[in-house]
């Protein structure tokens, strides 16, 4: 079973130490299971966050830089590996995964007209994709009023009962089509929550207090702000609310977000032990990216800052009991999802893969030649590309130097972008990303490091095959 929590920071767990977010259920999880504690999604948002969990691939591999970039065809994912094993892998919410167009015939072929596309490889068990009509009408059913238009039908979810919110639907659908499986299942429950709107259902929106919740981390100096980061600053759909009363008021609706989706693990929990299927079903629980939440000003996931990439990362295989109950500090990534996955139902991990398997962390043991650092990618063409600012490929190549690669230590980030300049930040001396190194040496060596990793990484689908004749 995968399951992902759109937007849902690293730092919200209750079982992690945070000061006010209460999440019981998957605190559970972690106690039966394995918690990363230094998990990372690679690229932000959600259409190239997801193209890097579903494949196990870097953005600079798979090349999804935006919502609506489409996926290419070629590549393997998670519910092809899951039906090559035998499978029949079930999608209840999205992907968000625009087709390749390649291997569309008809142009009227309403799939080239959203990037909201599903996986190729799943059945749909519940689409949640667009308007959410399913959701709409199901809330219309129950005598109920509800808008028609998907942004203000979320926007008005604490107008209505938690028990008529997005992710009890969801929960409500998988747990039906769950009570009809009699054969092995592989399940994946994309919940919309905590993504905006900022709008818990029901008495969630109440649950947490704007005054008693903590806030964000501050902008930094003015001039230690990139360009990019100012720009950001700027932009009304980008920046964090200037009022203390605001940014209060739309973190607790964040926290009362996490707490709905929370309560409807447990109910996922509690249908597994009484069909004693709880020591039968491998979980994999994780998001796609981050939510910024005010911390350097901004909000959603904009930026290369670590609150848009650092993701929880649970994961509970009952076959490993050595390792359940423990927790990971080694720097793991959304592109281990697909190799651990593959390897948990016996299927061949694909060759395009950049992540690993977490096989060892689940046994309990460190593995061999982990990595010492984990990393991101954010490209921002899409700004320039929704302005009408097209691309003068192969003449004019500015657009590909909107974009920025995050390599995470454990004392330092470094950040290169594609024009050629680079931050470096001193995460022992300030975790907060708003203290620059200004030694040229210490960033040479964080640049020699990611050269290192481009190389380790670039494609290798057929590089160490050799055709000819055979060798003794």
């Amino acid at each position: 079973m995968l399951i992902t929590l759109d937007q849902f920071r690293g730092d919200c767990l209750s079982v992690a130490g945070h000061p006010v977010v209460r999440t019981p259920g998957l605190d559970a999880l972690a106690a039966e299971g394995v918690r990363l504690a230094r998990h990372y999604s690679q690229a932000a948002p959600c259409a190239p966050g997801r193209a890097s969990l579903y494949t196990g691939m870097y953005q600079m591999n798979h090349r999804v830089v935006a919502n609506g970039t489409p996926l290419d065809d070629r590549f393997d994912n998670v519910a092809r590996v899951a039906r090559r094993a035998g499978f029949r892998p079930t999608l209840f919410g999205y992907t968000d995964q625009a087709v390749d167009p390649r291997t569309v015939t008809d142009p009227a072929d309403p799939r080239l007209s959203t990037y909201e596309g599903v996986l190729p490889g799943f059945d749909v068990g519940l689409d949640l994709t667009g308007t959410l009509a399913a959701w709409r009408e199901w809330v219309a059913g129950h005598g109920v009023d509800i808008p028609t238009d998907a942004g203000r039908a979320l926007a008005t979810e604490p107008d209505r009962p938690a028990t008529l919110g997005i992710s009890t639907f969801l929960t409500d659908r998988f747990l039906d089509w769950h009570a009809r499986r009699d054969e092995p299942w592989f399940a994946h429950l994309s919940y919309l929550r905590p993504h905006p709107p900022y709008a818990a259902a029901g008495d969630w929106s109440v649950a947490y207090a704007p005054d008693d919740v903590d806030l964000p981390i501050a902008v930094g100096p003015v001039e230690d702000r990139h360009r990019l980061h100012r720009m950001l600053l700027e932009l009304p759909f980008a920046a964090a609310p200037g009022d203390e009363g605001a940014m209060r008021a739309m973190r607790a609706q964040y926290y009362g977000m996490i707490g709905d989706v929370d309560h409807q693990l447990q109910r996922v929990w509690a249908r597994l032990r009484e069909r004693g299927e709880w020591d039968d079903t491998v979980i994999v629980v994780t998001s796609d990216h981050g939510d910024q939440l005010g911390d350097q000003g901004l909000v959603d996931k904009f930026g290369w800052f670590e609150s848009s990439y650092h993701v929880l990362g649970l994961v509970r295989d009952p076959r490993r009991p050595d390792g359940h109950g423990t927790v990971v500090d080694r720097f793991t990534e959304n592109v281990d999802v697909l190799p651990t996955i593959g390897a948990a139902i016996g299927a061949e991990v694909p060759r395009q893969c950049d992540g690993r398997s977490l096989d060892g962390f689940l046994d309990g043991r460190e593995p061999d030649r982990w990595r010492e650092a984990a990393h991101w990618e954010f490209d921002w063409r899409v700004l320039a590309l929704m302005s009408g600012r097209h691309s003068g490929w192969p003449e004019d190549r500015r657009l590909e130097h909107r974009q920025v690669t995050v390599a995470r230590g454990v004392d330092r980030a470094y950040a290169q972008f594609a024009d050629g300049e680079a931050l470096t930040y001193d995460l022992a001396l300030d975790p907060t990303w708003r203290t620059p190194v200004a030694d040229p040496a210490v960033a040479w060596a964080d640049a020699r490091a990611l050269l290192a990793w481009r190389a380790e990484h670039t494609d290798r689908t057929l590089t160490d095959i050799l055709i000819g004749p055979p060798t003794a």
